[in-house]
């Protein structure tokens, strides 16, 4: 695109960033379809309102007689007076707050300014406009509402998922309870201050009452508070205290910096979510609004996210990129010569919809920062940025994410039998049953006409056998279109927790079914530990009598079956350099096709620690990235796949551990 080009679409980006918005009259909303309705007389004599109150009968007379008056006379019998003219236009506003939260919001709701030094109307920045979208679609739609937002940087998300509760519980719902529990308390009670703040100034008559409105104590207890005006309860607490929360009965809940709760083995993230939403139930008008700035990957919070992204949650993800902030623009001089010297990651946020005032006020602000990654992190273009931690990650968040992209569910889940479960047998008659529980995750079945040598690499990572143990993962690499210039992708993944000659057997199958793969085992945990008592080999020297392809390590000059030969891959400080740093040049370069979710969530929490050794974030598994590093690794240094009538092409360097 020439850089003429780019400054017209920028005046055309500026035009609706521009777009006049005035939530008194409805002009300028983008939630939902609104209809124009003119009443000369009437404080606001033109509106734009919500059209589902267009099926009110007060509504769709005053559109009739397009006049305060005129209903009055017509409908009411009585001549028009001020006392008259007030009571119709209360009851107006009565209606309409019930279906434009952004009219109450900015005709009766009071916040702090950001200064702090006086109460101004509560109206919508753009950036809360796109989360109410989000929140009036399910309620519009009779869903329970259910959101999880990933912030960045301050423009009042929290701010708008309370003064929203508050909506519901002062013109929808009486006795509807809600819960607010923060990562600290201080900030659970900075968030019901907005509450205290609005009720301050609430005219208690859009409550039929004449006594204001203020929480009380609800029966002695510190954390509750009650309107008596609606009946409704409101109950603070904190993930550092969250037994003041339990048993709850309430039907909205706000959670707040949830990245930042505290996970230990006594209480974690996920069971005090468990203890303040067990009582949510789901039905409409009742809210789970999860919230929080990003605290690196890994955590539950982070992990949240990814299961909204997918789809696999009940909750919709939200992320509001830094540029759709308003506060964040800088004027530009020569707009021409401002496009010609855009960087790469200039160009990004251009093409992300960025305008070219605010990639100015970024490209000012990013001198502040010594390394770009920090700018990303403090002002995130997506949330692949705003969960970039500052841990010495090992690999780049963008290429996990792009990874991601080719991830998809399996075609078949099940489990692979032969006639017995371990020797001989267990490789005769190899099938695949297609089981719900399976740990077997196939997504391409192999191909039985059999044509192809070396088309397939089965690695296997050997972990625990308890449940609570690091799990065993087999992998098999599927290499056919490395003939065509391609790349390997992810066929097939078992995944659970056996004894280890149990999963050797279970790798063969595998492998067997697999058209009798080259069988790989990262060995290292079998040679580190003495098997009942036993040689330590005996396993992979068992297996190494029944299946024939098992991948060995010995000199290029051993003859097999001599005296010396070692079976598996070894895993070291040094081999495992090689491979994490193989495997960073995978994603660089798009080196394989990964197929499970799982896989790229553990290249997202791999780490250098700080003695310079690599491994999973505490709390996290890496088995399943070994198998992919090891996997890949020789995928691209063994002879390439070929037809069986053809000669096979060698690859400049055969794998063996002389060559690591």
């Amino acid at each position: 695109m020439q850089a003429e080009e780019i400054i017209a679409k920028n005046k055309e980006r500026n035009l609706v960033e521009q777009t006049p918005y005035h939530p008194e009259t409805g002009e300028g909303s983008n939630i939902g379809n609104r209809v124009r309705i003119d009443m000369p007389d009437a404080p606001i004599p033109v509106q734009y309102i919500p059209e589902q109150m267009n099926r009110v009968e007060m509504v769709s007379l005053l559109k009739k007689y397009g006049s305060i008056d005129l209903f009055i006379e017509k409908e009411l019998k009585k001549k028009a007076d001020e006392e008259l003219r007030d009571e119709v236009w209360k009851r107006w506003l009565k209606i309409r707050i019930k279906y434009d939260f952004e009219f109450w919001s900015v005709m009766f709701v009071k916040i702090k300014d950001k200064t702090g030094e006086r109460d101004v109307p509560f109206r919508l920045n753009r950036p809360q406009r796109r989360l109410l979208s989000e929140l009036e679609a399910m309620r519009e739609k009779g869903r329970p509402i259910r959101i999880i937002l990933l912030k960045a940087r301050q423009w009042g998300g929290s701010t708008l998922v309370q003064i929203y509760m508050a909506w519901i519980q002062l013109v929808h719902c009486h006795n509807w309870n809600s819960v607010i529990c923060a990562h600290l308390k201080d900030s659970a009670l900075n968030i019901k201050g907005m509450y205290s703040k609005l009720l301050e100034n609430y005219p208690p008559w859009l409550l039929s009452s004449d006594a204001p409105l203020r929480f009380r104590p609800f029966e002695k207890m510190g954390n509750t508070s009650i309107i008596d005006q609606t009946k409704c309860r409101i109950t603070i607490g904190s993930a550092e205290t969250p037994e003041s929360i339990r048993g709850n009965d309430a039907v909205m809940a706000h959670l707040s910096e949830v990245a930042f709760w505290p996970a230990t083995p006594q209480k974690t993230p996920e069971s005090l979510v468990r203890s303040v939403c067990g009582s949510v139930a789901l039905i409409p008008y009742s809210v789970i609004v999860m919230e929080s700035t990003a605290n690196g990957t890994g955590n539950y919070f982070h992990k949240e996210c990814q299961r909204a992204k997918r789809g696999e949650s009940d909750k919709k993800f939200v992320f509001v990129p830094w540029y759709e902030i308003e506060i964040y623009r800088s004027p530009i001089d020569d707009y021409e010569k401002f496009v010609e010297t855009m960087t790469s990651y200039e160009k990004y946020l251009w093409e992300r919809g960025a305008t070219l005032e605010a990639i100015s006020w970024y490209r000012k602000k990013r001198k502040e920062y010594a390394e770009h990654a920090d700018m990303m992190a403090e002002y995130p273009s997506d949330d692949v940025e705003a969960f970039n931690y500052s841990g010495d990650r090992v690999f780049d968040a963008r290429l996990v994410e792009k990874m991601r992209r080719e991830c998809r569910d399996p075609e078949q889940t099940g489990e692979i039998y032969g006639k017995a479960e371990q020797g001989r047998a267990a490789l005769d008659d190899v099938k695949f049953s297609a089981e719900t529980n399976g740990r077997l995750k196939i997504w391409s079945q192999p191909d039985k006409s059999d044509q192809i040598t070396g088309r397939y690499i089965t690695v296997v990572d050997i972990g625990g056998r308890s449940d609570k143990a690091d799990y065993s993962v087999i992998a098999v690499f599927d290499r056919y279109w490395m003939m065509h210039g391609g790349v390997p992708e992810i066929a097939a993944q078992w995944r659970g927790h056996c004894d280890h000659d149990l999963l050797a057997w279970k790798a063969a199958q595998i492998a067997t079914y697999y058209n009798n793969a080259l069988l790989v085992i990262e060995s290292n945990t079998l040679e580190t530990e003495n098997y009942d008592g036993g040689d330590t080999e005996y396993i992979l020297e068992t297996i190494a009598d029944t299946y024939k392809n098992l991948y060995s390590r010995p000199p290029a000059n051993m003859i097999r079956g001599s005296t010396g030969i070692r079976w598996g891959f070894h895993m070291n400080r040094s081999t495992k350099a090689l491979l994490v740093n193989h495997q960073i040049r995978m994603l660089r370069e798009g080196g394989y096709i990964e197929r499970d979710m799982n896989a790229c969530y553990e290249h997202d929490v791999y780490e250098r620690k700080p003695n310079g050794a690599y491994g999973a974030m505490d709390g996290h598994h890496d088995d399943i990235l070994i198998t992919r590093c090891i996997g890949t690794y020789i995928c691209y240094t063994e002879p390439l796949p070929s037809k069986k009538h053809e000669n096979k092409v060698l690859r400049k360097q055969p794998l063996n551990e002389s060559t690591i």
